[in-house]
């Protein structure tokens, strides 16, 4: 498993785009998982394991105290997986994708115990930062910077390292074929992309025009190709 460490990277990386810095949107599970792929080998099957779970990532809003999937790592864990196990055998697509999820919802909940860890440490700054000492914010920026790297890279090891021989044991006894392994993924993520959208048609306002001028324009480009 020589790219262990290397995707371990990576997913610290994107971990620390999701809510850290610098929030680029590189942590966007199509975004994710499409260079975990690369780096393992398979940037198309990095990129369908992106795009399915884009859809399922539509219902996420990350942002206040609540608790959420974190889809940086466990994007880079599911396309990485499903990328070693090659493009062409049935369930990868299937697998990879359950990878992803299992490891969203424990980074989900890494994400609250990191939290946690800040308001602590905060805690025992308290009358330096009373005291408006720059060195004590910087250094605990610097701190929260470097802890959720440490935990987004550290989450991605072990659940690549664990995952990835069950993964490739089951993709082995795989009954299913691709074409319907592909089809229950794909009905199932869209179920979830579309309960997001009908719940943002109707909480934004215009949001159901955006969607079908976007539409439009996807379908125009892909008649066109």
């Amino acid at each position: 498993m020589r790219e262990l460490l290397p995707i371990s990277l990576l997913g610290g990386i994107l971990g620390l785009d999701v809510v850290t810095f610098p929030q680029s949107m590189i942590s966007r599970p199509l975004v994710a998982g499409t260079v975990a792929g690369a780096f393992v080998g398979d940037a198309t099957t990095g990129v369908l394991v992106g795009a399915t779970l884009e859809l399922i990532a539509l219902a996420t809003l990350p942002f206040g105290a609540s608790r959420y999937p974190e889809w940086g790592s466990s994007a880079v864990v599911g396309g990485a997986i499903a990328a070693a196990l090659h493009t062409g055998r049935a369930g990868a697509l299937t697998i990879g994708v359950l990878a992803a999820l299992a490891t969203a919802w424990v980074s989900g909940w890494s994400l609250v115990k990191l939290r946690q860890w800040n308001a602590w440490l905060a805690r025992r700054k308290r009358p330096a930062l009373d005291a408006g000492a720059r060195g004590t914010v910087i250094g605990l920026q610097l701190a929260g910077l470097t802890a959720d790297f440490v935990r987004a890279a550290l989450l991605t090891a072990i659940a690549y390292g664990l995952l990835f021989p069950v993964a490739h044991a089951t993709v082995g006894v795989w009954s299913f074929g691709d074409h319907v392994s592909r089809a229950v993924v794909v009905t199932i993520s869209g179920a979830v992309a579309a309960a997001a959208a009908w719940t943002i048609f109707h909480s934004a306002r215009h949001a159901r025009w955006y969607f079908a001028a976007g539409l439009a324009g996807g379908l125009l480009l892909l008649f066109a190709r």
